[in-house]
């Protein structure tokens, strides 16, 4: 094949040519490559551009003729072909996307037929970066330099005193415990502000204050830029929105997808409606991916709405199972109104949910736990101080806020189930109990399904207790001192933490992650009673440690692999791993206690992609809410292998030998995800037998490619073994 000029310089120098895409029944050939072979479910053929074959661009499928919209997109390989395996029988527009490409006209076209796709060269570079991830425009983000911290305050630089680092500003105002945490930030919507607020504002400043109050999660904006330093935290916003107004571009430009990200197959589905967003989703059962096999896949809607929006991949079809609380005074998100309206949707209460479902657990029967609200804060009598409870003999709890919901969709019954803690993420251990995140502060709690099963008693279900290091260091858990108190050497301790992510690890133990800076992961090993022996562990991300090799800040999602090995997302822009078997200092005692004690145990792996302007404590300005370990090699590039939500990169990050690869969503622009999944729906079926599940989980999915009216979508990732395999 002879040699091409580098698509980023056709970007700046080519010429915009709409061309057709050319619809023939015989095979498609190439002069150097082979025939694309298309059966009766594909569609398949070769790109070219005035430039010739145009290679690792993505050919967009996307049907509005099936029960529910339905988007299968692949990429094509070094000689331009591709092929859109297993489509159903429908109508579809098919176009081409990519890097130095403008979209090419949509074309229609049915399975069972070869179409030769036109791309077009991108006129500019102003028109080739409008198809960029939303990392590249916000890694122009300006960040005040180290220089700047600690803060000095309001009559000083303007930053919070409580900010001591610039890696704590990263956190607490830009990256994932920021504003990513619940939006993308970069995309069109975000990196230009709306002229409804623009017009009335002062100055870009303002308009970054108004634009933040807007909408019902308004007040929880402000504040954490109040937190931070308001002032000083919106200039920084108006200043990176003010240069791209100007016309700055991004500097950096994104790889076109290289050897096995070309393997990747990409499906989705609408589920829900405009109104509301996803947080999770579920598709089986995560000990034993073959649960549920072909099943319906649920999601969760957190604050934006009452049900479970289910898609049945084998249909291409989407539904609804309608929610109920225990009590109907149960507190609902509807009463929490716009501080400010929206550009988008007014004054209108668009969320009105009182069971926030969050996450979810599905067990061996396919029946799906659910983090849900079921009742006011106040917990039951039996929660509290003067209860014969094991656990509240020891610990009571006097508020709590979501319990469980049980949906068997074998009986099509939902069951409310309260627990005096709260639950946020749901996993099971290999005994068949759950095990809880989300606190109260120094709480960790489980609910045994098998407890349950025989007895439908909620009370004897569940139990709970203190996070306690063996601050003593005798191997066992003692009297302890309270997390107020001055701790004691002959003493236990315990630890005011909250589990943020959980999972629970091969040796029995249960991890979690804990959020703050640094933040830290903590193991929980339950011992024979629980309530009473159960002993936690305490290891910080390495901060400003002169013995830690990596440094890094601020965990979020997490999960464990077959080996025990502890992965994680840090707000410093890194996925990272802990393996407690690194360990070299005594795990108990006093030293054990301040957390830096085994910085041996991590690796940090920087995400792909560029940093902020004037960063110095951040690997990379991509933000990961969430990850995910591929024990069962789900995906097709190997077992344990770990994954993280590339939430500005717009793509699933998959490590594979230390590098990672980026599976990107191309269409629509805006991919943000939170949970994940994966299922295997036929062992013996090869690639198309299985794959990763995520949803697109932005609480703003009209600041998605569409705008107002765009639905969150269920994603489904796999890997095949090479670009035209069917």
């Amino acid at each position: 094949m002879k040699k091409r000029i580098p698509y980023l310089s056709l970007a700046v120098l080519g010429v915009a040519v709409l061309l057709a895409g050319t619809l023939v029944s015989t095979s498609a050939r190439q002069a150097n490559g082979g025939a694309v072979r298309v059966k009766n479910n594909d569609i398949g053929g070769v790109v070219t551009s005035t430039a010739g074959p145009e290679a690792g661009v993505w050919v967009i499928a996307e049907s509005t003729s099936t029960p529910t919209r339905m988007v299968k997109i692949v990429v094509t390989d070094d000689q331009g072909r591709y092929l859109l395996p297993d489509l159903s029988a429908s109508d579809y527009d098919v176009w081409v996307r990519g890097y130095g490409l403008v979209d090419s006209p949509k074309v229609k076209a049915n399975p069972g037929h070869t179409l030769n796709l036109k791309a077009v060269v991108a006129p500019d570079k102003k028109s080739a970066v409008e198809y960029y991830p939303a990392l590249y425009w916000f890694s122009l983000l300006q960040v005040p330099p180290k220089s700047d911290f600690p803060g000095t305050g309001p009559s000083g630089n303007g930053i919070s005193s409580s900010v001591k680092s610039q890696g704590q500003w990263i956190r607490e105002i830009v990256n994932t415990d920021g504003c990513t945490g619940c939006h993308q930030m970069g995309d069109k919507a975000t990196r230009e502000i709306p002229q409804s607020i623009l017009a009335h504002a002062k100055d870009s400043s303002a308009a970054w204050e108004r634009r933040v109050q807007s909408g019902q999660a308004g007040a929880q904006m402000i504040s954490r830029f109040a937190s931070v330093g308001q002032k000083r935290g919106l200039a920084m916003y108006a200043d990176w929105s003010d240069r791209i107004a100007k016309g700055e571009l991004p500097d950096a430009a994104p790889a076109r997808p290289q050897g096995q990200e070309r393997n990747v197959v990409v499906t989705m589905w609408d589920w829900a409606d405009p109104k509301v967003y996803l947080h999770d989703d579920i598709a089986t059962d995560k000990r034993n991916p073959t649960v549920n096999a072909n099943g319906p896949i649920y999601g969760g809607l957190e604050e934006s709405g009452d049900y479970l929006p289910v898609v049945d991949p084998a249909h291409t079809a989407a539904t609804q199972i309608k929610l109920t609380v225990r009590d109907p005074q149960t507190p609902s998100s509807a009463a929490t109104l716009p501080l400010a309206p929206s550009p988008y949707f007014g004054s209108e209460v668009i969320w009105n949910s009182q069971t926030t479902v969050h996450s979810f657990a599905m067990d061996k029967l396919s029946r799906v736990w659910a983090a849900a609200r079921v009742r006011k804060p106040e917990t039951p009598a039996w929660c509290q101080a003067g209860s014969d409870h094991p656990s509240a003999k020891l610990l009571p709890i006097d508020r709590g806020e979501r319990g469980l919901e049980l949906y068997d969709p074998k009986t099509k019954q939902l069951t409310t189930i309260d627990t005096c803690f709260t639950w946020g993420h749901v996993n099971f251990d290999d005994n068949d109990v759950l095990w809880s995140s989300f606190g109260p502060a120094g709480v960790e709690g489980w609910f045994d399904t098998k407890i349950w099963d025989k007895t439908h008693d909620e009370k004897k279900a569940q139990g709970w207790s203190a996070f306690v290091l063996d601050y003593n260091g005798n191997g066992k858990r003692d009297a302890y001192t309270e997390p107020n108190q001055p701790p004691d050497p002959t003493k236990d301790r315990a630890i005011s933490v909250v589990y943020y992510g959980v999972s629970p690890a091969p040796d029995g133990s249960v991890w979690g992650s804990v959020q703050g800076m640094p933040g830290a992961l903590v193991r929980f090993i339950p011992g024979s009673h629980p309530p009473e022996t159960a002993l936690a562990e305490y290891y910080e991300v390495p901060w400003n440690n002169p013995k830690a090799p990596v440094q890094g800040y601020a965990p979020r999602g997490m999960d464990v692999d077959s080996k025990g090995v502890v992965w994680t997302v840090l707000s410093s822009g890194h996925l990272a791993s802990f393996d407690r078997s690194k360990c070299k200092g005594p795990l108990n005692g006093p030293a054990a206690a301040t957390g830096q004690h085994c910085p041996e145990g991590w690796t940090l792996y920087p995400f792909p992609g560029p940093n902020y302007k004037g960063a110095v404590e951040s690997g990379s300005a991509d933000s990961a809410y969430y990850n995910f370990v591929d024990r069962f090699d789900m995906l097709g590039v190997g077992k344990d292998v770990p994954l993280a939500t590339g939430n500005l990169s717009e793509g699933l990050l998959v490590l594979v030998n230390g590098k990672f690869m980026t599976l990107r969503v191309p269409y629509p622009m805006g991919y943000y995800a939170k949970g994940l999944d994966g299922r295997i729906d036929d062992p013996n079926g090869g690639w198309k037998g299985k794959g990763i599940y995520t949803p697109i989980s932005t609480r703003a999915p009209f600041h998605m490619e569409g705008g107002k009216g765009t639905t969150s979508k269920l994603v489904k990732f796999q890997m095949r073994p090479n670009p035209l395999a069917d």
